[in-house]
């Protein structure tokens, strides 16, 4: 049955931490949101188990920071490729120095609280199957509850998996590596107790403990040849006792599940009015727990620009934006999580050998380890900078002062004119007085994803009005 054709602003595919953190950022800036997904129900089974320090960041300029903490459970080091030697997390320069363990599940219900009630709208068991795009909007074929039916939108953000659906109808290229090894994971009960990580010529394993007194057993397994058929708990115990030796007494598997280390990335995030976001514009191995990390940050990238452009504040060109920042973001993710592919499936006496030189350089030179700390955990990414320094680097702290959605002039010196903080209030901006500890400028303008948009280290109300204007050259509302 053909149920006919509803409009929304835009369409986010996939209610996954990416589509619903996208459809919060939408939702909070007022903009009409509806969320398609195609399975009935959420899957109990969580990918990700860990939240990362700048995701954590991202959550608390939003207010949700301390609802996670709440339930997660703070690890102050995490692994890099499996390495013997873990990078140290409690020295970054963050209020979240740890990953933060946390289901995925769990995190999806977070989100989906989040944004049903800034108004966005969920619709499960809705599967698109299609789109076509002009210049006035989309239109998606959809299978519903009800039958086939067309939706049309403004904008459509992809965030549907590596598989997405809306990238191949988008005509977006998927370049990048083909697996070539593979990795496996299972969720069980165990009668004694699992070693912590193991790794040999017949691969690898880590252990984890999660919910339900179940532990959950990963890693990569080198006599995996990648034939196809289920992966069983038969499978698991053979690959658990050749690589550490016993299969510690599983049971009573809850999932069985193996993967291989392809990785692509999104040969664009935009075609038109079609964006893509999370796995859907990138897609690697699961190493270091970083994949739902990126996605959440990409969303927040894409979210206050897109809602910007959907009300008509913003020139499209800002979504371009989206893309010249966060592609390089993906192709620097790729290059790690391969890095780590290599690491984790070394199994000859060199690549051993590499392993154990990595694994001395992250307990030896500090600088090192907090190098890779930095770059697992996204506190090291910073956006182009154009003219101050400042610019496009991520600001530390003053998250509460971004719960709104909206940019946030901070004057420094409390000295600029009462014209110039009346103009920006009156463009939609935050205006905040007082000393800020971590910087000298007098004047900076924060964007709402918390990266600093513009500064000046001077109090010049005819520069910062100037600015203010300048910017509306592509965001109207500044103009």
């Amino acid at each position: 049955m053909n149920v006919g054709t509803t409009q929304s602003n835009v369409v986010v595919v996939g209610a996954g931490p990416v589509g619903l953190w996208t459809a919060a950022e939408l939702a909070l800036a007022g903009v009409p949101v509806v969320v398609l997904e195609s399975a009935t129900e959420r899957s109990p089974h969580s990918k990700a188990l860990g939240v990362h320090p700048r995701t954590l960041e991202v959550l608390a300029m939003r207010g949700l920071d301390q609802r996670f903490l709440d339930e997660g459970v703070p690890v102050p080091n995490w692994h890099f490729g499996m390495l013997e030697s873990r990078l140290d997390f409690s020295v970054l320069d963050t209020p979240y120095p740890f990953m933060l363990a946390i289901p995925q599940v769990r995190t999806e219900e977070l989100l989906e609280e989040h944004a049903i009630a800034l108004g966005a709208r969920i619709l499960r068991g809705h599967t698109v199957t299609g789109l076509e795009q002009d210049g006035d909007g989309v239109t998606l074929r959809v299978s519903g509850p009800d039958g086939e039916h067309t939706r049309t939108a403004s904008y459509v953000v992809g965030a549907d998996g590596a598989g997405s659906t809306v990238r191949k109808a988008a005509g977006i290229a998927f370049p990048g590596t083909d697996t070539t090894s593979y990795g496996y994971v299972g969720e069980v009960h165990l009668t004694s107790p699992a070693v912590r990580s193991a790794h040999n010529e017949h691969g690898a394993l880590i252990s984890v403990p999660v919910r339900g007194g179940r532990h959950r057993i990963a890693g990569v397994d080198a006599h995996d040849d990648g034939a196809p058929g289920p992966f069983t708990l038969e499978a698991l115990r053979a690959t658990a006792i050749r690589v550490a030796g016993s299969d510690f007494g599983m049971h009573d598997p809850s999932w069985l599940s193996r993967f291989g280390n392809a990785t692509r990335v999104a040969r664009t995030y935009r075609s038109g009015r079609v964006l893509l976001a999370g796995d859907a514009a990138h897609m690697h191995l699961p190493a270091g727990g970083v994949g739902l990390n990126v996605g959440v940050q990409d969303a927040m990238n894409l979210g206050w620009r897109l809602a910007a452009v959907a009300r008509g504040d913003a020139d499209p060109a800002l979504l371009d934006d989206y893309h010249d920042e966060r592609h390089p973001v993906g192709e620097k993710l790729a290059e790690h999580t391969l890095a780590q592919s290599a690491l984790i499936t070394a199994t000859t006496p060199d690549g051993m050998a590499l392993r154990s030189l990595l694994s001395t350089l992250i307990a030896t030179v500090p600088e090192f380890s907090l190098t890779l700390a930095r770059m697992l955990s996204a506190l090291d990414v910073a956006y182009p900078s154009a003219g101050h320094p400042l610019t496009g680097t991520r600001v530390p702290g003053l998250f509460t002062l971004l719960r709104s959605g909206r940019p946030v002039l901070l004057d420094t010196t409390g000295t600029l004119a009462g014209e110039v903080t009346a103009l920006a209030a009156a463009s939609g901006i935050d205006v905040v007085v007082g000393e800020q500890a971590w910087t000298t400028a007098a004047v900076v303008l924060v964007r709402p994803d918390g990266h600093v948009w513009w500064a000046s280290d001077d109090t010049d109300d005819a520069e910062v009005a100037a600015a203010l204007k300048g910017l509306g050259a592509t965001f109207t509302a500044l103009g």
